[in-house]
C-alpha cells in the first residue's frame, strides 16, 4: 500500500532522516513513535508531499508519489492535525463536504455521509451540522476534524498528534472511536504521537524511531515482549506490559513442559509419576499430544492400583487456547474456582498449563528485573 524506500532527508549539513526503508500493508494503522526530532513528523508530510525528501522514493499502490499530480493526491489523503484545520469561517457541514464536492461526487450522497460521520464521532448532526468551529469544544473540533478525514473516500489517512492536546477523557474517547472507524472502514492510517500508551492502545504496528533511524517495528504486544534493545526498553517502559495484561497470553505465562501422561498408563504408574514430579495432579494426553483428561491424586489414590488412566480420567477438561489474554484467563479460573488450566492450541493439542502460582512467578520475576535495572 505505501512503501518508503531508501529514504534519506537532509536540511544542509544535518541529515534527519537515515535511508529509511518500510513498508505498510493496506488497511493496518501504524503508529510512528520517538523522541522529539526523531522524524516521524516529517516522514508523514512526506507521504502527501509537505515535504520533499532529499532522496529516496515513496510508493502508493506501486505508484511514484513524485509523479503523481500533488493536488489530486492530497484530496485523496485525508489529513488530521493537532490543532485540527478546520475552515473558521466554513461552517461544520461546509468543512466536512469541501473535499468530496471538489471531487464530483454525488451532493445526496455527501449528505448522507456527511450526516453518519457526525454520528459516527458522536455529533448529532441537527445539533451540529450548521455550527462553525469557534462554537465547539476542543474535543468537538477534533472530532469534526476526525470526521472530515473520513469524509474524503480515501484509503490513506495521515494523523499528526491529533489528540495530543485534549483532555485525558475525551483523548480516551476519540482513540476508541478512532479504533473502531477504522476497522469498520478499513483505511491505512499513519498516526504520529510521542504517547506509547496511545500506540499501543490504537495501532496494528508500531514504528520506533531514534535519529532518523528505525530501532523497530512490530505489533505493539511484540514490541512489549520481546524490546529490539535496551533504548527500546527504556523507552516504552520495563514495566508497561504488566500494565497493559490484555496483552499478555496464555502462552506467556504458562509452565510450558507440564507433566503427562498418556490413557495407557495404569494407577500405580500415575501416582509413582506425581510423587516423581512433585504434583498433584498430571494432563493426560493421547499419542498425538491431545488433551484426553486429567487425574488428580486425590481421586485415584484410593483405586486399584492396575486400572488404567483412561478408564478413571476425568473427561471433558476446562482449557484455555495459547493465545487467550491474561484476563480472560483469569476470569477462566476464579469463574470456575480452580487452581490451574490446561493450554491448548487450534488442534486442541497440549503445550502447557497455567496455575496461579506460574501467574505469581512470571509477575515475580517482572518485578525482580525492574528492582535491578534501578
Amino acid at each position: 500500500m505505501i512503501e518508503f524506500k531508501n529514504i534519506v532527508k537532509k536540511y544542509r549539513t544535518k541529515t534527519i532522516i537515515n535511508s529509511f526503508s518500510l513498508d505498510i500493508e493496506a488497511g493496518q494503522l501504524v503508529v510512528f513513535i520517538g523522541p522529539s526530532g526523531c522524524g516521524k513528523t516529517t516522514l508523514l508530510k512526506m507521504i502527501n508531499k509537505l515535504i520533499q525528501p532529499t532522496s529516496g522514493k515513496i510508493y502508493v499502490n506501486g505508484k511514484d508519489i513524485s509523479t503523481m499530480n500533488t493536488i489530486e493526491l492530497r484530496r485523496n489523503i485525508g489529513y488530521v492535525i493537532q490543532n485540527t484545520g478546520l475552515f473558521p469561517h466554513m461552517s461544520i457541514k461546509e468543512n466536512l463536504e469541501l473535499i468530496p464536492k471538489l471531487k464530483g461526487e454525488d451532493p445526496e450522497a455527501i449528505a448522507k455521509k456527511t450526516e453518519e460521520l457526525l454520528e459516527t464521532v458522536g455529533l448529532n448532526p441537527k445539533e451540529y451540522l450548521h455550527r462553525y468551529p469557534n462554537e465547539l469544544s476542543g474535543g468537538q473540533q477534533q472530532r469534526v476534524g476526525v470526521a472530515r478525514a473520513f469524509s474524503t473516500n480515501s484509503d490513506i489517512i495521515l494523523m499528526d498528534e491529533p489528540f495530543s492536546a485534549l483532555d485525558p477523557v475525551t483523548r480516551s474517547s476519540l482513540q476508541d472511536e478512532l479504533f473502531q472507524m477504522q476497522k469498520e472502514f478499513n483505511k491505512t492510517i499513519i498516526f504520529v504521537t510521542h504517547d506509547m500508551d496511545e500506540a499501543i492502545k490504537i495501532a496494528d504496528k508500531i514504528c520506533i524511531l531514534k535519529d532518523g533511524d528505525i530501532l523497530q517495528y512490530d505489533s505493539p504486544e511484540n514490541i512489549l515482549k520481546n524490546p529490539a534493545n535496551h533504548f527500546v526498553e527504556d523507552f516504552i517502559g520495563k514495566r508497561r506490559v504488566w500494565n497493559n495484561p490484555e496483552l499478555l497470553l496464555a502462552e506467556d505465562i504458562m509452565i510450558a513442559h507440564p507433566v503427562k501422561i498418556t490413557g495407557k498408563r495404569n494407577v500405580l504408574q500415575a501416582i509413582e509419576i506425581m510423587k516423581d514430579h512433585k504434583v498433584d495432579s498430571l494432563m493426560v494426553t493421547n499419542k498425538n499430544n491431545i488433551l484426553i483428561g486429567l487425574v488428580t491424586l486425590k481421586g485415584i489414590q484410593l483405586l486399584n492400583r492396575n486400572d488404567a488412566i483412561e478408564d478413571v480420567m476425568e473427561q471433558n477438561v476446562l482449557s484455555v487456547s495459547q493465545d487467550a489474554n491474561l484476563i480472560s484467563v483469569l476470569t477462566t479460573m476464579n469463574e470456575h474456582k480452580i487452581g490451574y488450566v490446561p493450554v491448548v492450541n487450534y488442534m486442541n493439542q497440549l503445550t502447557g498449563l497455567i496455575t496461579r502460582s506460574s501467574i505469581l512467578s512470571a509477575l515475580s520475576s517482572q518485578l525482580i528485573d525492574l528492582e535491578v535495572a534501578f
